[in-house]
């Protein structure tokens, strides 16, 4: 299989290919990025600020993203990005409250679960 050619039929759908590697950066290129998403951030470009801090590892910078997302009710995108942050405590705080929510879908009020 030509590897180089595998994606060119994409070329015109304006597609990207997703990747599973982060870049080499060492930590002044960490710490500069890292200064360009906190303006980006600061000035309203949310998406800007999360590109940057997803390529950083940025966990500060991506647990600011989810709190972001779930005051604009994006809870799924918040939860999310406090799982790739990792920010543990804020991560398992929204898993209960879905984990409730979804048992109160499945088993209305007064109708217990068959065990």
């Amino acid at each position: 299989m030509d590897y180089k050619n595998v994606f060119n039929r994409f070329k015109d759908e304006r597609a990207f290919i997703k990747t599973t590697g982060k870049p080499n950066l060492d930590r002044a290129q960490k710490a500069s990025l890292n200064r360009k998403g906190n303006i980006l951030y600061n000035a309203g470009d949310i998406e800007g600020a999360k590109k940057i801090f997803l390529t950083t590892g940025y966990s500060d910078g991506l647990s600011r993203i989810g709190d972001y997302y779930k005051s604009q009710d994006r809870y799924v995108e918040a939860l999310r990005m406090y799982w790739l942050a990792p920010d543990k405590r804020k991560f398992e705080s929204m898993a209960m409250q879905f984990s409730v929510l979804i048992h109160n879908l499945i088993y209305e009020e007064g109708d217990p679960p068959n065990e």
